[in-house]
This record gives structure tokens, sequence and C-alpha cells, in this order.
């Protein structure tokens, strides 16, 4: 995560000139290495980081000093003696004002052990925003493995920080396309009339990778498709669809409004799961005309794993905006394409008085929110083909970043580390959140575990297809078909249209 994720994305923020005077960073972990040491392995990663679009050597000069490093056990008060002397040297060699942001980039399992210990260290002791110095402490997902766990951390934290000094990271949330949902409803009054159950017929949000658990077996097989992807990013993802607009934009009212989403979830009933979740797990198959393995072959998976891969929940927010909406979520791995998207289905018109013929595509229009592998929004209407006969066609009207605005978004990490430093927290998870994503799955989650063979059986799927038939049987039910990545060609300019010859639902 460091080398991955957090260095190259502090460097872009170094290269805009965006970092504040006197920052600095210090690694703190058992690995034994020196500032430089620490320094060429950063400056490795940096260079071959496919998050930064080009490496400037002179720029890395100037970046590389402030980074330093500490070697020191977690669990051992002796390194967090030195982290503090340490951390007070150079605030008192760059005459800082003593803010300090802790970015746990560790296991979950010491989560509790690392506030524990910076709090007996007196490392926690200023406040989120305090005027001689503030601290902020930011923790990657997952937060906790169940609703239990969660709420044991949770308290833990709390011993030790305020919760406005906590940061719970969710990278999907730094997303440009992410953030856009919000000003795509709430700036635009075309839009934001027809966004509820009066014109919208479902909601899709789908997250598939084409990756299998690669080197985290171990952890994986822990966790799942549900832990892993479902009570972080698709939920939060339901809550900016589905949230009522906010009184003004700031940390407290847009977090205000997606808990309520949470709140208004219809709890899964265990005793007919089947007919609004559905599970699944990866055998061997092609990805991209590779052969790859079954998930039980993969290193430190148990062969007889009953682990889920591969998820689909029906879902339902009950309240005025959102009553008789179903909303489908998926995610799953060793998927034919790598994406993440939304789509939002609206209803038939209420009469259609064209002649259809075989030539026309009378479908309903949909708005698809793109958020990887390319961000964009797209949305597909009806519109009459050329020529002296009245045909439908499908028409796309596409906006992406690249053609828009002429650049590409910022990284995820760079949107969110930039948040914590300057606090605000509008695009991290609050601590309600967490509780009540954990209760809403907590009826799935133990049903499956306690019939990990049977009752709501395991279904598998060849990898390289989109996962088991019974999740086009979920959404089928109701004569819904899932929209896959291969349905969504895109335009190459913003605001261009196109004829979709072979456009499927």
């Amino acid at each position: 995560m460091t080398g991955r994720k957090l260095i190259p994305a502090l460097y872009n923020l170094a290269c805009q000139d965006l970092l504040p005077t006197g920052f600095a960073t210090v690694g703190f972990a058992m690995t034994p290495m020196d500032d430089q040491s620490f320094r060429d392995s950063a400056r490795s990663h940096v260079k071959e980081s496919a998050e930064v679009e080009f490496f400037h050597p002179k720029l890395w000069d100037v970046f590389a000093p402030s980074l330093h490093y500490v070697t020191g056990d977690f669990e051992s008060p002796d390194g967090y003696i030195v982290l503090k002397n340490r951390l007070d040297e150079m605030e008192r060699d760059h005459a800082t004002t003593s803010n300090r942001v802790f970015y746990l980039a560790t296991s979950p399992a010491f989560y509790g052990v690392i506030v524990t210990k910076l709090a007996e260290h007196g490392l926690t002791n200023r406040q989120a925003d305090g005027e001689n110095g503030w601290t902020r402490v930011v923790i990657e997902k997952p937060f906790g493995h169940d609703q239990e766990s969660a709420a044991e951390l949770s308290a833990t934290v709390h011993t030790a920080l305020d919760e406005k000094q906590v940061y719970r990271i969710d990278h999907y949330l730094g997303k440009e396309t992410v953030q856009n949902i919000l000003a795509f409803r709430f700036a635009n009054s075309v839009i934001e009339p027809i966004w509820n159950q009066h014109y919208v017929d479902h909601v899709q949000i789908t997250a598939a990778e084409t990756l299998g658990v690669e080197h985290r077996g171990g952890y994986y097989d822990r966790a799942g498709c549900i832990r892993d992807m479902f009570q972080n990013h698709l939920f939060q993802l339901l809550a900016l669809v589905a949230m009522e607009p906010p009184v003004r934009y700031d940390g407290q009212t847009v977090r205000d409004r997606k808990a309520d989403v949470l709140r208004s979830i219809v709890p899964f009933n265990a005793s007919e799961l089947g007919k609004s979740a559905v599970r699944g797990q990866y055998g061997a198959g092609r990805v991209h005309g590779k052969a790859v393995p079954a998930y039980r072959d993969e290193p430190d998976v148990d062969p007889k794993s009953t682990t889920e891969t591969f998820a689909a929940l029906k879902m339902e927010v009950d309240n005025w905006r959102w009553a008789g909406v179903p909303f489908y979520l998926r995610s799953g791995k060793r998927m034919p394409e790598k994406v993440t998207q939304i789509v939002i289905r609206f209803k038939r018109v209420p009469h259609l008085f064209f002649n259809a013929t075989d030539q026309d595509q009378i479908e309903p229009n949909s708005l698809v929110i793109r958020l990887q592998p390319d961000e964009g929004i797209s949305l597909y209407l009806g519109a009459k083909m050329p020529g002296p006969q009245m045909h439908i066609r499908q028409m796309q009207m596409n906006f992406s970043y690249d053609s828009a605005f002429g650049a590409s978004p910022a990284t995820a990490y760079e949107t969110l580390l930039l948040d914590v430093l300057n606090g605000d927290p509008t695009l991290f998870n609050r601590d309600d959140t967490v509780a009540l994503s954990w209760g809403i799955l907590a009826p799935v989650l133990n049903a499956w575990a306690e019939k990990p063979a049977s009752g709501e059986p395991m279904e598998f799927y060849p990898a390289g297809t989109w996962g088991p038939d019974q999740s086009d049987a979920l959404i089928g039910a109701a004569g819904h078909i899932w929209r896959s990545a291969n349905s969504l060609p895109h335009a190459s300019i913003a605001g261009d249209t196109e004829v979709l010859d072979n456009e499927s639902s």
C-alpha cells in the first residue's frame, strides 16, 4: 500500500505544489531501513507506478528529502518512543505547527494496537483541528470483520481519539466520477426531478475484476467478496445514488444523508435469502485467452474453501423517493472485464405509438456512470435513424474527463490525502455508517456461515464469465437483465453522439 499508492500520491501532490511547507513523511515498520534506503525504495515504486504519469528526476530530488524512516515493532513501546522523539526533532528543525497524520497502512489486526500505543505515548492528544497543532488518524478498510468486531474496534479507537480525528478511508470515494454523482444529481435541474421511483425502474451497481486473489489468498479466504467489496465500496456508491439533497456540502451534512439511506435499507430475510442474495466461487477457466486456476487451487486458499468470490444482492430502499425500486449490487473476481459502473435504468414511456420492426431498438433510457477503467458518464436515448422511414435506434451521449477537460482526473489517493490534510471528512466513512453497513449484511453473513454447503448453496462459475447463472435469475425474476461492460461502447469526444448498431440491454 505505501509503495504502490501512498508515496506515488504524495509525489504527485508535491509535483503540483499542493503539499504544505515543511511537509515530511516518516515510514514506521519492522523492516530494518534507514532514511536513504527508504527513499531508494520509494523512488523505485514511484518510477514504476501506474499512478504517476511522468517521473521527473529533478522534482524527485526536491521531494525525496522529505522522506524519513523509523524501524519499530507495532506491539513494542520502544519503537513509539523513537518515533515520538523523531517527530519532535523534525518539527523543531522545520519550525512547523506540529500537525500530524498517522496513516495505518498495515494489516487490520494491528489497527487497535497501533491506536492504543500512539495514545499511550502521547501521540494522539491533540484535537482534529486544534490551533496549536492537530492529529488525525487514517484507517484503511476493512474496519472490522463483522458487526461485533467493528464495534469492538470502534470502542478501542474512541478511547484514544475523538471521532473527528478518525478518517476511515475508502478509495472508491476519492474517484472523480464518484464525487461527480453529487454534482450530476444536484447541480442539474433536468436530472433531479426524475431521480425517483416515478421514473427509475431499477438501479444496477457492478464492480467486476478480471484478477483472482493474487498474493492475497490468506486474507481473502477469511474475508470473501461481501466483506471485501460490499460493506464499504458498493454500499457507499448506493448511498450516493440514493441519498436526499444535503442542505450544504460539508462532512457532517453529506454523511448524515448517506447514513439515512443505510437506515432505510429493508433488512434481509434469512429464511428467504435465495430471493435476494447469490454467492459464487470461480472455477478454472480462461480470462482474456489465458488459462487460470480455480479459486481453491490458488496459493494460501483452503482446498475445500466455501468463501465466495462473487456475490449479488437485491436490495430495497424503503423511503418516499425509492419505494418499490430494486437496487441490484454485484461484484466478483475472474470476470470477463474489469469494470465498475452504476446503471440507472429508467422506466419505459407509457405508450409506444411507433410501428416497431426488427430494425428498431426501442429500449428504455439508461444512464451509465463509469468509475473504471475509464471514468465518465453516458446517457442512452432513442432517436430516429436517417432515412425515409421512422426507425428508432439507441444513441449514446457521452462525457469523459480526458475529452471534456483535457486532463485525466487526480488519483483517488491524491484527493483523499489532500482532504485529510485540509481536515475535510466528507469523503470518509463515519462510525455510524460502518455500523449500519455491518448490520445490513449480518443476516447474509450469518446464514452463509451456518450453511456453508447447504441451505443457500455455493454456486460455481467458470473463470472468465459473469458469475453463476443464479445471478441472472436473481435480476431476471423481475424481468431485468444485467448490463455488461461489453454492451457499453464509448464515444471518443465529449458531447458526441453515436448510433449503436449492436446495443444490448
